[in-house]
């Protein structure tokens, strides 16, 4: 298995796109806050590109709630909650569907929507995603980093990628040193400053929690739209398909 991996704010628009498994990652905090919600009982994630896009399907999609950010992490006015774990600790989410609207773990998704295999990549859900993904036993894993703009490293999503593709090159790495990383990231930092009450302590603890979750998050099209689901591998069926 072939793994490489792209920067999505370096990627030419009229680029070739992976076409086998692709991992979208964004462990700061798009697709963090997406496994948290449904751990708490969401029926299914549904990102959205845009603001106007999100409403329009809050419309048309019975009982839904909105999630999201732009860029650079402040809430959308009028959704339901910020791009925010924390936030959602002790909400009702109960088999209600949640749409997603961020500035880049979205957008990457929107992007290669079009490959074999999709998933929403992060730190809490690492060694699961490493273990569907050697299930599909894909010829190329593409690792998408979408958390590296003009300032900000992007090291939370590569310490991201590094773990699993230690894990699926057979390694069973240390976890820690990797949830060192997103919490000293440029972005991690801002979090640990406590000056700004949208980016909540609360919320790196969160993200950095390696292996949180039993569960990958895996997108598929329904009607149109991309959703994200639970996808589980039994350990037996990933190790099996190793090499």
């Amino acid at each position: 298995m072939r793994t490489r991996r792209v920067f999505l704010n370096r990627l030419d628009p009229q680029e070739h796109d992976p076409d086998d498994a692709v991992v979208v990652i964004d462990v700061l905090r798009s697709f963090s806050t997406a496994a948290y919600a449904l751990a708490a009982g969401a029926s299914a994630i549904y990102p959205v590109e845009t603001i106007a896009g999100a409403f329009h399907l809050q419309r048309t999609l019975k009982n839904a709630l909105t999630t999201g950010a732009v860029g650079g992490g402040d809430p959308i006015p009028g959704f339901d909650f910020g791009n925010s774990p924390s936030a959602l600790q002790g909400a009702d989410l109960a088999g209600r569907p949640l749409i997603q609207t961020t500035a880049a773990g979205v957008r990457g998704l929107a992007r290669f929507r079009s490959c074999r295999a999709l998933f929403a990549g992060s730190l809490v859900l690492g060694r699961a995603t490493a273990q569907a993904l050697l299930a599909l036993r894909p010829a190329e894993v593409c690792f998408v980093i979408t958390g590296e703009w003009v300032d900000r490293d992007g090291d939370e999503d590569i310490a991201c990628a590094d773990y699993m593709e230690a894990l699926l090159h057979g390694e069973d790495p240390d976890p820690e040193p990797y949830a060192a990383r997103v919490r000293n990231s440029d972005f991690g930092r801002r979090f640990q400053a406590d000056c700004n009450a949208n980016l909540p302590a609360s919320d790196l603890r969160l993200c950095a929690q390696v292996d949180r979750f039993d569960f990958a998050l895996r997108a598929a099209h329904c009607d149109g739209q991309l959703r994200l689901q639970r996808a589980q591998a039994s350990v037996e069926r990933a190790l099996s398909g190793r090499g």
